[in-house]
């Protein structure tokens, strides 16, 4: 009986399992800093950034960082499943089962193949346990297996379930305000006669970024994953509403902007969260993403969707102290993720990349 070496892998079957719990079947956002699946993703996304960033092809790059959400998906279920396997191994290693077979011979090599077999129902029977307590553990490592393996099955529907609907949003917004999407053009699209629609264009996107919330608080992996396009991201679309949304409460002469302003708060609530989560520093912009005349032509579009501000210096400086509550933390998430910035307005060629 080697009493330390079993304590020690009790513990780790008992900090995958937890792990796997919180992260799966846990509909919340967990607070702990020192989570298995959370140093994972921070040593596995370091490396992996610190390669994109050495690819002179945008759409080489992008390529390649589209490929890193789904295979740490991948990794990280390997992992959890191997530590679970070396677990039981090294707990039947330590509590001294004799196995049974014809080239059985009791190595930490043939507990590790015996747990390996057990864990995933294989059922060969070339080594079996012997004795009421291997007996008992092997019951109990198949049971473990076949759980963990049914979650394993059940956690990619709701995984790409979530993405499908994300994605379908951040497409229709390709009409409405451009790839990549732009505030100005948001307004040039929708014009005079058209700008009533955009209270319900906003209503939806509110619904859309509290799933959003939703989803990427429970899940973080979603994070990771990228749009089809080059000029879509999840984090450019929800930029641009923010934008949008922080134009029009800035710039409203009366109640107009009323939904302009909840679906800001919504969108604020979740960059503010997601940053939280990543543990990422919050960091403005540099250089200013919204140039002198960039808000001048911004300005102008309101004017000719007949909604001109009463007083521009009023609302430049209105739209400054908006863009301070939530410019900082895209910026942060962009920095992290590798996802550019949009543009405020359609006449850069090239978005805005967070640093």
């Amino acid at each position: 009986m080697r009493w330390p070496a079993a304590l020690l892998a009790v513990a780790l079957i008992g900090t995958v399992l937890w792990d796997a719990f919180e992260a799966i079947v846990l509909p919340r956002r967990v607070t702990r800093r020192w989570r298995l699946a959370r140093l994972f993703y921070r040593a596995t996304w370091k490396v992996w950034s610190t390669i994109a960033r050495r690819i002179v092809s945008r759409v080489r790059r992008e390529s390649f960082l589209g490929v890193f959400g789904p295979l740490s998906l991948l990794l990280l279920l390997g992992l959890w499943a191997a530590s679970l396997v070396l677990g039981f191994g090294a707990l039947h290693w330590t509590l001294g089962t004799t196995p049974r077979g014809p080239d059985a011979s009791p190595s930490f090599g043939t507990y590790l193949y015996l747990s390996g077999t057990t864990f995933f129902t294989l059922g060969l029977g070339d080594v079996t346990p012997h004795g009421p307590l291997a007996r008992g553990l092997t019951v109990l490592e198949s049971g473990v297996g076949f759980g963990f393996l049914a979650l394993v099955i059940g956690y990619f529907p709701v995984l790409y379930a979530a993405f499908s609907r994300r994605e379908v949003s951040i497409t229709l917004l390709d009409p409405r305000a451009g790839s990549p999407p732009t505030v100005e053009e948001l307004l040039r699209r929708h014009g005079r006669d058209h700008l009533h629609h955009l209270e319900r264009f906003l209503y939806e996107w509110e619904r859309w970024t509290a799933e959003l919330m939703e989803s990427h608080l429970s899940y973080p992996v979603l994070a990771y994953f990228r749009s089809q396009h080059a000029n879509q991201s999840w984090l450019g679309a929800l930029t641009t509403i923010l934008d949008a949304c922080a134009l029009l409460k800035a710039g409203a002469r009366d109640g107009s902007a009323w939904q302009a302003g909840v679906t800001f708060a919504m969108a604020r609530h979740a960059v503010v969260d997601l940053t939280r989560v990543f543990h990422l520093p919050a960091r403005a912009p540099s250089p200013d993403r919204l140039s002198a005349s960039d808000l001048a032509r911004l300005f102008q579009r309101l004017a000719e969707a007949d909604r001109p501000p009463a007083d521009p210096e009023v609302a430049a400086r209105r739209l400054a102290e908006l863009r301070r509550t939530y410019e900082p933390f895209v910026n942060a998430l962009a920095g992290h993720l590798l996802m550019p910035l949009p543009a405020w307005t359609s006449g850069l060629d090239n978005a805005a990349e967070g640093r």
